[in-house]
């Protein structure tokens, strides 16, 4: 066996934990940004918020290219940033975009929680009402702790009985289990306690006052379930022998009912999301004005007070090595202070760019608020008009949001594919959903329109599509079968 020598030359591109930072400053939004921004000036002292009156910019410069025996070899050039250098992916493999480990420049995870009472202790409370054995009682707890968020007990009698055993040794017989349960289902809200859709709507009907149309309605949920969810209005018709505006006042009860009531109670922990616009978009005189968030644009500058520390040990002749390490210290400072005023304008100009190419390529959808007229955009049309890379595009609009005059869209929306139409002409995804939508919308419910004719209609209205594209688009807008969309 012999050893060979050899030369490989290879082209990496490494990223820097700076230039890793840069990505995540375009990225953020504005709520995570302000968090991020908190962040850097409670860790480096020599960056500071507000207005200044004395410029220190000039002081800076002054000692920005000090002598060999101060620099730092991590210094950084702010005016050398370039965010499409670091931003682009091409290179790149998904493993170096992200860190691998824990470290303060680590994205905040903290979520907002509504507060309080517990939805579980919400039920308890009720059943201290109740006068139970202390086995009911133990029994009645446990069915409380399976309810669900939704507010089901999605779990079998036996399975319960083997937990209460096993659990709480507490041994009883699923006979015993169901009379407990029919308490719990004498709680508020109606229908908690359920174990499945059908007893949850009966709960609730057999609360209600009895009306005749109430009185229907309680027959067909117990007796003709799966008829009704099938919407065989014929079959029922038949079978409780009634006319139709009997059979649709019934079933116009039934659609009044909570199917999650669980999700009616304010203090369920549900998670609070608040979204806070990154762009405005106003319609001033005929014409489109785009603004940026003020908190996105925070005004920060170098620490006087650091630059004339600095200013002070080097003009000292005697340096001692404690003084030198203060010098490289107090550096490192100013120059991570700069380099992140500069990223910050970086991102702001990023932003501002991508959001107004945007907006002018979809100039006739913001004038008109009419989805129709957006046009069919990909990231890479937006990228080429800005000379930037596709993934400095993508990382604005997944995670931005732009108020506009008809309600806050996640940018990202105004992205659709395209297909051609009978002329020939590039027509957006977007477009025909929404044509899709409206002809749903105006169709005889009694008569849905299945997947076949749809497709039809939209061949005529001048968009070749396919039935099951229809049924795709379909899907996609959350819009269930003709059969399922049948009315009385």
């Amino acid at each position: 066996m012999s050893l060979k020598q050899f030369l490989q030359f290879k082209l990496s591109q490494k990223l820097s934990p700076q230039q890793i930072q840069l990505m995540k400053l375009i990225q953020l939004p504005t709520q995570a940004f302000e968090q991020r921004l908190k962040q850097e000036l409670e860790e480096n002292p020599a960056l500071e918020s507000g207005k200044e009156t004395d410029s220190a910019d000039d002081n800076f410069d002054e000692f920005d290219n000090s002598s060999d025996e101060y620099n730092d070899n991590e210094t950084i050039n702010a005016d050398d940033i370039n965010v499409d250098d670091y931003l682009s992916d091409d290179e790149i493999p998904e493993y170096r975009m992200q860190a691998n480990n824990y470290s303060a420049d680590d994205d905040e995870k903290s979520v907002p929680y509504a507060a309080g009472m517990s939805f579980t202790q919400h039920l308890v409370n009720q059943l201290n009402t109740f006068r139970l054995s202390d086995t009911d009682e133990d029994i009645a707890n446990f069915l409380v702790g399976s309810v669900d968020e939704s507010g089901y007990i999605r779990r079998t009698l036996s399975d319960i009985m083997d937990d209460l055993a096993f659990t709480q040794n507490v041994y009883t017989t699923e006979e015993d289990i169901e009379k407990v349960l029919k308490i719990v289902h004498q709680l508020d809200p109606a229908g908690v306690g359920a174990r499945n859709l059908q007893e949850c709507l009966s709960i609730q009907l057999h609360r209600k006052e009895k009306t005749p149309d109430v009185e229907l309605a309680i027959a067909i949920i117990d007796k003709a379930f799966d008829q009704f969810t099938k919407k065989h209005y014929k079959k029922l018709l038949s079978k409780f022998d009634v006319t139709e505006m009997q059979l649709k006042d019934a079933i116009e009860e039934i659609e009044r009912l909570n199917p999650k009531p669980g999700g009616s109670y304010a203090g369920n922990n549900k998670i609070v999301e608040h979204i806070v616009p990154d762009f405005a978009i106003k319609i001033v005189d005929g014409e489109l004005e785009l603004t940026l968030n003020g908190r996105n644009a925070p005004e920060l500058h170098v620490s006087r007070e650091y630059n004339n520390m600095l200013k002070g040990y080097k003009e000292s002749k005697d340096k001692s090595k404690s003084q030198k390490d203060a010098v490289l210290f107090i550096k490192q400072k100013l120059d991570a202070a700069k380099w992140f005023i500069e990223a910050i304008r970086q991102r702001q100009q990023t932003l501002f760019v991508t959001m107004s190419s945007i907006m002018h390529y979809q100039k006739e959808y913001f004038l008109s608020g009419d989805e129709r007229k957006l046009r069919p955009m990909i990231l890479k049309d937006i990228a080429d008009e800005i000379d930037m890379d596709v993934s400095t595009v993508s990382r604005v609009a997944n995670s931005k949001y732009v108020d506009t005059p008809y309600g806050t869209k996640l940018i990202k929306e105004f992205f659709s594919e395209s297909m051609k139409n009978d002329q020939g002409e590039d027509v957006s995804t977007r477009e025909i959903k929404k044509i899709l939508e409206t002809v749903i919308e105006e169709e005889d419910k009694k008569k849905p329109l299945t997947d076949e004719k749809l497709a039809k209609i939209l061949k005529e209205k001048g968009y070749p599509i396919a039935r099951r594209t229809v049924a795709k688009y379909r899907e996609q807008l959350d819009i269930p079968v003709a059969r399922l969309r049948k009315k009385i």
